[in-house]
């Protein structure tokens, strides 16, 4: 059965960091591009970044750009999204995602593309 399990998220000072994971089971992992997204309160889900199955492609909002960065360890199932300045819009619950690639270096920040979503991490960035 494909799982995936957010962790890391918290409360945070603006401009401080987290790291959150997405670890993954279930699947062959380095088959799937994973992404990320996040919801705040009555806001609709957006999305903050995504890798390619390869590795070797990342996309991010341009919200987040040179603030976050998207990694990926396939020995350890792991998808890590690295927060750093992080700004009281930042905000949200963040859940991860995975789809089986076509092509291997590319991915999608488009959230009907994801067939499978974990059960999300709270973030909360105040003073």
């Amino acid at each position: 059965q494909l799982q995936l399990v957010e962790s890391g998220g918290g409360l945070v000072q603006p401009g401080g960091s987290l790291r959150l994971s997405c670890a993954a089971s279930g699947f062959t992992f380095d088959y799937y591009a994973i992404g990320w997204f996040r919801q705040a309160p009555g806001k609709e889900r957006e999305g903050v970044s995504c890798i390619s199955s390869s590795g070797d492609n990342t996309n991010y909002a341009d919200s987040v750009k040179g603030r976050f960065t998207i990694s990926r360890d396939n020995s350890k199932n792991t998808v890590y999204l690295q927060m750093n300045s992080l700004k009281p819009e930042d905000t949200a619950v963040y859940y991860c995602a995975a789809v089986r690639s076509i092509i291997r270096s590319m991915c999608s920040m488009t959230s009907p593309v994801y067939g499978y979503w974990g059960q999300g991490t709270q973030v909360i960035v105040s003073s």
